[in-house]
């Protein structure tokens, strides 16, 4: 039987609050350091392997982290999440991503649908619409291709695809899989959606309006804006856009889409890259194969998230040592740092996915913890931020853990020979030398120059970002944000504190406003 516990109230807890703290600079020198780099390592899917040898943890540590995963039923919560529990007690609603690509336990029926089947439904309508464009069976009115897809949403609507595309682009393109240009449009900023309409062909664009309720306010003003370009080319907006919505929204049934692709409240905005939001703009742009082949990447990483084993579950593994550096060693921030352009928005992404989830300091049943809960996310793309911000990271007052992504093979296969080494060797270097410089430092007499080291990070290495290296990183944080909710006991699956803002945005534009929110409004011209 699944209790649902705060945290503070588990003998594990407190003895993982006991155990010796690891003196990560010491562990991490010579020969005993290299063997804890290679044994430190957990398969996670795609040819993905996580590293946690420069993490502050040992043997001891591991298995006290082991009872606390046991004491708190992180497995066994999963299970009653996958296998449709109500697991989003804010919105009173099951938690289906998982089963976008692939079914994990029982068949879940809601809505008087088998959800599995329902999603894989959606997968194939979308995949069947998407060959029709590229065949050029569905043309614009003048009987053209279209060349470019463009995606308007906000929110899970647009980071997690648009970080997936740019991921996957460059790929894409050497692998002959590349099929037409996606844009996307999110923010209310007139600007966003005009710079974006400046530099594409609107005649022969197809646009992807992603919007579950169909009345999110961003999406519909940027919805607007478009049709408006469309009119004034002369254009019949009617045949240059597809809904992705639900069933029950006002887009469904709507004469003003060539189609429309469902979702369902089970999938939230941030987890729903691998739904219709983030397959209708993947599989116009590199094709529906490409797409199933992330799916596959993702699904493989949600089947090693069942392991009771937290050695062998890499996303656990991860999110019991994340809890270990927030709770225990009082780490409030987490840098996410891949060293591929490709992953260049994938921070963002996890930013949201992180912050919105376990931003919480209530527990599932509404009641205030006594403990801290998700850490501030944030992230750019190496070597860039090693010239921006791991000043603060190397010799800043606050200890910030890090986690890298990085490749042996970059996705373009070109490359040059400078100074006896081609590009991604250097690219691979750096991050090697990064690692070592953060968890060992560097002694010197003179201050400004020393490094007090103990920084702790891990490493995901794969030979290549793919399509199912993609889909297994993209699960792997899922579930590394999932079962941190778990353990702190959060609903990690609503988002009220994005809604109070809204609400006080409806009043400014209605004019309803007094006070401080009035002066606000006059300032800002409204």
């Amino acid at each position: 039987m699944i209790t649902w516990k705060n945290m503070d109230a588990l003998t594990s807890y407190q003895d993982l609050l006991n155990a010796p703290r690891v003196d990560l600079a010491a562990a991490m020198i010579g020969e005993g350091g290299a063997q804890r780099v290679k044994n430190y390592t957990v398969p996670m899917g795609a040819g993905l392997n996580f590293n946690y040898g420069a993490r502050p943890v040992d043997e001891t540590v591991l298995e006290k982290l082991a009872a606390f995963a046991k004491e708190a039923q992180l497995t066994e919560k999963f299970a009653a999440l996958y296998n449709g529990e109500v697991i989003n007690t804010g919105e009173k609603r099951m938690v289906l991503h998982h089963m976008t690509r692939g079914q994990l336990g029982e068949p879940v029926v809601a809505d008087g649908v088998d959800k599995r089947a329902f999603y894989v439904e959606q997968q194939q309508k979308i995949a069947e619409l998407a060959n029709k464009v590229h065949e050029g069976v569905i043309t614009n009115a003048a009987g053209e291709k279209f060349t470019t897809v463009v995606q308007i949403g906000i929110g899970g609507s647009d980071l997690g695809p648009r970080a997936m595309y740019l991921a996957l682009e460059n790929w894409a393109k050497v692998n002959n899989t590349f099929k037409m240009k996606a844009e996307f449009i999110s923010n209310v900023d007139p600007d966003d959606a005009a710079g974006v309409l400046s530099k594409i062909d609107v005649a022969h664009s197809i646009f992807v309006l992603v919007s579950k309720s169909g009345t999110t306010l961003e999406t519909l003003t940027n919805e607007s804006f478009v049709k408006d370009a469309l009119q004034k080319a002369g254009l019949d907006a009617s045949k240059h856009m597809i809904a992705v919505t639900s069933e029950t929204s006002p887009l469904a049934k709507s004469a003003d889409y060539l189609a429309a692709f469902f979702m369902d409240d089970y999938i939230g905005g941030r987890y729903s890259s691998t739904s219709g939001v983030g397959g209708a703009v993947l599989s116009l742009a590199f094709g529906p194969d490409v797409f199933a082949r992330f799916l596959s990447g993702a699904a493989e990483a949600d089947k090693l998230s069942k392991n009771e084993n937290i050695l062998e579950n890499p996303a656990l593994l991860d999110a019991l040592i994340g809890v270990y550096e927030r709770n225990v060693l009082g780490y409030p921030t987490t840098a996410v740092l891949p060293y591929s352009q490709a992953m260049s928005r994938f921070p963002a992404h996890l930013q949201q996915l992180d912050m919105e989830s376990n931003g919480k300091s209530v527990n599932r049943f509404g009641e205030p913890v006594d403990y801290v809960t998700g850490p501030v996310i944030f992230g750019e793309p190496g070597t860039n931020g090693q010239h921006s911000f791991y000043q603060l990271l190397h010799q800043g007052t606050d200890i910030i853990p890090l986690q890298f992504v990085g490749f042996r093979a970059s996705q373009m296969a070109t490359d040059v020979v400078i100074q006896g080494s081609t590009s991604q060797q250097k690219l691979c270097a750096n991050v090697a030398a990064q690692i070592i410089a953060f968890a060992c430092g560097k002694q010197d007499d003179n201050r400004n120059k020393y490094f007090a080291g103990g920084r702790p990070s891990s490493i995901i290495i794969g030979e290549q970002l793919t399509p199912e290296a993609l889909g297994a990183l993209l699960a792997h944080f899922e579930n590394k944000v999932m079962f941190q909710g778990f353990a702190w006991n959060l609903n990690s699956f609503d988002q009220e504190g994005v809604q109070l803002g809204k609400v006080l945005a409806t009043r400014v534009l209605k004019g309803e406003t007094d006070g401080a929110l009035k002066v606000y409004s006059d300032l800002l011209g409204i």
